[in-house]
């Protein structure tokens, strides 16, 4: 059963299955693994791993709907004005080029409901909002009427049912608003609070650890000796996973020490629910991470057709599914986005997601051989798109220049000026 057929029932708080150690498994011979195949792979094999809850609308923003949300009324409850004007039985505007009307000693305003009917023959100033009285179905334009407070006249013909609200044109009582798995923007939380909903059940959003490894990389906090490099990704990965909508937990970092590493992924099992690790997840002597998920049995070395990027280490330490990614900046950010960010919306109860991508004319030239899909950090320019002045993974500043990605297919390209080129904006992640 996937996680998001799932749900509290009463006051049982329903956990999601663990998922199952092979659930990174590449089918068997499977070598250099092309990017849609390993992002086919992730979308079938992972399944939800958290529980869920119900959430008060002001909190709900970005959690993804547990079960479908049902309108528990209409909207708008009851045919309404849409502008200011007057009301009145619009068979009475069909044919004739002018109407006179008497005008209703009363007025409907919204939230104050008339008591008394609307004869033939009268109209009513009626404002927006206002439900309409009975006798009215049609409502005019107060700029289209002149009136001497005793009869209102105007141009016809006028279609019936102008400028009115028809009860329930939004919403139908029982139409499913929201739908399993559906994220929640403002614009969604508006749409339940106009009926009424003022909690929905949703997955418990996702906690998410950063965790760096390595001799080498010190905390930005700390000096730095001569032979050390400041650690780089655990403040873009977890800026990231923030702007992604999940919590963020900085597990901060350990050093290439194998006990001190198995102590926190044990502290990390008991915090978060997935884990996003940058270095130490080859298959090198101070690799440890990839040693204790070796351990364990759970851990698959992804070698995918991808630059920037290395193999990726999918892995599970007990029930926390763990990415390791690539220690180098630019490849680490590269894979966090495009094979990490869709993988986390399905683990959070949502629906597999890719970001929107656009085609656009090039401002540079670039050969590609085949074999291996790339992304080159790019900075769009009004309808044209330009890339970074280096393809090294180190380069942090190109990530710091660039506003997107350009997409090179697998096979082999050749790009020149004008050529239309596929960007992707960093934002459409978000």
């Amino acid at each position: 059963m996937d996680c998001w057929d799932q749900h509290d029932k009463g006051d049982v708080m329903v956990t999601p299955p663990p998922l199952k150690n092979d659930c990174f498994a590449l089918p068997p011979g499977v070598d250099w693994t092309p990017v849609d195949d390993a992002l086919a792979q992730l979308k079938s094999a992972l399944r939800c791993v958290v529980s869920t809850e119900t959430v008060d609308i002001s909190e709900a923003r970005d959690l993804f709907v547990a079960q479908d949300v049902i309108a528990p009324r209409a909207s708008p409850p009851k045919a309404n004005s849409a502008v200011d004007g007057y009301g009145f039985a619009g068979s009475l505007a069909n044919e004739e080029e002018v109407i006179r009307l008497a005008l209703h000693p009363e007025r409907a305003a919204a939230g104050v409901p008339m008591q008394s009917a609307v004869a033939e023959g009268q109209a009513v100033r009626i404002l927006t909002g206002a439900q309409l009285p009975e006798g009215v179905d049609t409502v005019v334009l107060q700029e289209d009427v002149a009136t001497d407070g005793q009869e209102v006249v105007f141009h016809g013909p006028l279609k019936l049912g102008a400028n009115t609200r028809k009860a329930g044109e939004d919403v139908q009582p029982a139409n499913v608003m929201l739908t399993t798995g559906q994220r929640l923007r403002a614009t969604d939380l508006s749409l339940a609070a106009s009926v009424g909903i003022s909690q929905i059940e949703c997955f418990r959003r996702l906690r998410i650890g950063v965790l760096s490894t390595g001799d080498e990389v010190c905390d930005v906090t700390q000096s730095a000796a001569p032979h050390q490099i400041y650690d780089a990704n655990r403040p873009m990965l977890l800026s990231l996973i923030a702007a992604w909508g999940f919590v963020a937990v900085d597990l901060g970092h350990v050093n290439d020490d194998r006990d001190q590493l198995r102590e926190r992924l044990d502290h990390a099992q008991e915090n978060v629910d997935v884990l996003l690790t940058s270095g130490g997840a080859s298959a090198g002597d101070e690799d440890h991470l990839s040693a204790l998920l070796s351990e364990t049995g759970s851990i698959e070395f992804w070698r995918i057709a991808v630059k920037p990027g290395r193999p990726l280490a999918m892995g599970m330490w007990g029930a926390m599914p763990i990415f390791g990614l690539p220690g180098n900046p630019v490849a680490a950010a590269t894979c966090a986005m495009i094979f990490a960010r869709p993988s986390f919306n399905v683990l959070a109860g949502g629906h597999w997601m890719m970001p929107q991508s656009y085609w656009v004319k090039a401002s540079f030239e670039k050969r590609k051989k085949p074999g291996r899909r790339e992304y080159l950090r790019a900075r769009l320019i009004g309808d044209q798109v330009e890339v970074f002045k280096s393809e090294g993974s180190g380069r942090i500043s190109g990530l710091s220049w660039a506003n997107g990605f350009v997409e090179l297919p697998d096979h082999a390209v050749t790009i020149r000026h004008g050529d239309l080129v596929k960007f992707i904006p960093f934002d459409s992640f978000n």
